[in-house]
């Protein structure tokens, strides 16, 4: 069972905090409807257990004190209002646990201003970075070290995000509900937490060292190796050959480092490959089937509505409104 790891700082924007784990309670419940259910562990901390006070003014009571939380797989660290300062004075505690969590592969998600305990903590010297437009100058100025990237709303290194704004954050959650529930389940808490048809994380973030959520690093290059194929006739038993393993070993490393079958995975990213080329591209959707691996048109068109509950017709119709709409 992942654990998610929600920080409660003073003075902080709750946004940061409530909308991701709304969102991840919306895949949760999506998960159970269709019988994949994969059960979170959501916890919310503050340093001290004792409730903390919103820049709103809401007090968020949290499930247990920093020293009690139990390793995390993900953890989002909230965005405070302009100067963060006096809380990293104030939460030297919390810089110690986000390296002990960081060493144990965690996944860390900061928003805004929240991306300097990340920075203050050293975990991302000589990594790219953003934060929100206000306060550039003066991030750039206490961590040169970091690689400060100002025109990208979402960066990722390695296994640490940051997101400029709550926009950008809900991007960063879509993109790891992907990972963890797989892409119908991210396409629904998209659909319903943000009613216009966004561009996937992978053509918005700026991304260093990007990594998967599990270990397996055999299974990370296979991963990587259906990706540059995936327009070819891939036959999987020469895959599984490729990187020295049975076919029923593969399936099974597979599908326990990423909770997919090769083949699922494999469609998964010509699927993707096939809304790219919907959204950017003049090909006929015949054309566009073709060029993801798919020669039964029948076959592509029944895949893509399994995975976005759209036709590939109805996908480019509906994207292209967003994207060319003239405003009178």
């Amino acid at each position: 069972m992942p654990t998610v790891t929600f920080v409660l700082i003073d003075q902080m924007l709750s946004t940061g905090t409530i909308l991701p784990l709304e969102m991840l309670r919306g895949a949760e419940s999506r998960a159970r409807a269709e019988k994949e259910s994969v059960p979170l562990k959501l916890v919310t901390t503050s340093a001290d257990g004792a409730p903390v006070k919103s820049r709103s003014g809401f007090n968020l009571a949290p499930d247990m004190a920093l020293d009690q939380v139990p390793d995390s797989d993900i953890i989002y660290l909230p965005a405070l209002w302009r100067n963060p300062r006096p809380a990293l004075k104030r939460n030297t505690a919390l810089l110690a646990w986000l390296r002990d969590q960081a060493a144990k592969g965690a996944v860390i998600s900061a928003v805004g201003t929240g991306v300097c305990f990340l920075a203050e903590a050293g975990l991302l010297d000589d990594k790219p970075a953003t934060t929100h437009w206000h306060y550039f100058d003066r991030f750039a100025s206490d961590y040169p070290r970091v690689k400060l990237k100002r025109q990208y709303f979402i960066t990722q290194a390695d296994r640490l995000f940051c997101a400029a704004s709550v926009n950008a954050l809900a991007d960063v959650t879509v993109h790891l509900i992907r990972q963890l529930f797989g892409p119908s389940i991210a396409s629904h808490v998209e659909r319903n937490f943000s009613h216009e048809i966004r561009r996937p994380f992978e053509e918005i973030a700026y991304s260093e060292g990007a990594v998967h959520l599990h270990p397996d690093e055999e299974i990370v290059q296979a991963q990587t190796w259906l990706k540059q194929h995936c327009s070819d006739d891939v036959k999987l038993s020469e895959v599984a050959k490729h990187f020295d393993m049975s076919v029923r070993s593969f399936n099974r490393r597979f599908k326990l480092a990423t909770g997919q079958t090769p083949l699922q995975y494999l469609q998964n990213v010509r699927i993707d490959m096939a809304r790219e080329l919907l959204q950017s591209s003049n090909l006929s959707v015949n054309e566009i089937a073709e060029k993801v691996g798919y020669q039964d048109m029948g076959h592509f068109t029944a895949l893509f509505k399994k995975f976005l509950s759209t036709t590939p017709s109805e996908y480019r119709t509906t994207v292209r409104a967003k994207l060319f709409r003239v405003n009178t």
